[in-house]
């Protein structure tokens, strides 16, 4: 039997992806891999682990010279982007050994160039970064880590917009996809959310982006009080349905509801999917993403701690990551425990 691990299960790294000129990054450059260093700054001095993709590893390595370098393992490799959560490995443990599911990646449904991130993974597996034992090819199935919740004991939420959509694996319907997820991941209880969507966003709402399941039954959640918002309806109905799901014993969640940061428009006046949702979980640490808004950002901080309140919640401002649509969970993917060869710590 699978069982998709959340992201609270042990961990050795992070994988994350360095921003060059060959990646949509190209016309704010500085400020991108700045943006990278201020992150890798914040997850090293917490004693996190970063596993770094990169085009250049001169280039990387000098724009992280005041990080400990033993903390960094750089693995040279092609790839469009940056954004790792939706192309990395997503973890399964199996007869007690961990699998390391490497899904189709298509660009989000089409939208965007992901024939190098399509194939990171497998590339990480030639490197014997992941054993070829534990690598397995599912990329028959277009699945983003950013689209499925976990909460390690067989429940999985996700949203019906980007699952069942026509451009990822022909347009699936719930039953369909609930299967899938069934077989590949473990699922026995799947929960669909219908509603969700975020001006700006090019994921077909994922889920990281609107409600994140806890320990102790708790799903966190992006909500929105200004009836002005252009949200806010959309957020009401995601609420409401919110709280009749039922975990696998029919119980209610906890719900616990995160702010709305306020709008923030790139630079043709359109706005960003910015959300607070898009926190990573380490052992000890939720690194959250705040937006230069001292007042929502730490009503945020402070929200988290309710759904954990044995870990440290640390700030980081991602100000950039934002005009480029995602936030610091979209740029980072959790690798568990034993999941990677030890010999790349040996580089």
């Amino acid at each position: 039997m699978r069982v998709f691990l959340p992201e609270w299960a042990p961990q050795e790294g992070v994988l994350m992806a360095f921003p060059t000129a060959a990646t949509d990054w190209n016309y704010i450059l500085e400020e991108a891999q700045l943006q990278y260093r201020r992150i890798i700054e914040a997850f090293t001095a917490e004693g996190i682990n970063v596993i770094l993709l990169c085009h250049d590893r001169e280039e990387a390595a000098q724009c992280l010279s005041d990080c400990p370098q033993e903390r960094i393992i750089y693995v040279t490799t092609d790839y469009n982007d940056t954004w790792t959560r939706d192309y990395g490995p997503l973890t399964v443990a199996k007869d007690d050994r961990l699998r390391a599911l490497d899904f189709g990646f298509n660009g989000w449904g089409l939208k965007f160039a992901s024939d190098k991130d399509n194939l990171v993974n497998l590339r990480l597996s030639e490197k014997y970064m992941i054993l070829p034992e534990t690598y397995r090819n599912e990329r028959a199935f277009v699945l983003e880590g950013g689209s499925v919740e976990t909460d390690g004991h067989g429940t999985i939420l996700t949203t019906t917009r980007c699952l069942c959509s026509p451009n990822r694996n022909g347009g699936l319907n719930k039953r369909e996809a609930e299967i899938r997820l069934q077989e590949l991941l473990g699922a026995s209880h799947v929960l669909f959310l219908d509603y969700g969507a975020l001006e700006g966003d090019d994921t077909d709402s994922h889920i990281d982006t609107l409600a994140r399941l806890a320990p102790g039954n708790t799903i966190l959640f992006t909500g929105c009080r200004n009836v002005d918002d252009s949200h806010f309806e959309e957020l009401l109905k995601m609420r409401a349905q919110l709280s009749l799901f039922r975990n696998a014993e029919g119980e209610a969640f906890n719900l616990v509801e995160l702010p709305m940061p306020d709008p923030i428009f790139d630079e043709n006046g359109d706005r960003l999917p910015a959300t607070y949702a898009n926190y990573l979980v380490t052992d000890n640490v939720i690194f959250m993403p705040t937006y230069a808004q001292p007042a929502n950002d730490m009503l945020a901080l402070q929200t988290v701690r309710i759904a954990f309140p044995d870990h440290k919640v640390v700030g980081i401002d991602c100000s950039t990551l934002i005009k480029q649509h995602g936030s610091l969970h979209c740029a980072t993917m959790q690798i568990p425990v034993n999941l990677l060869n030890p010999a790349v710590y040996e580089q």
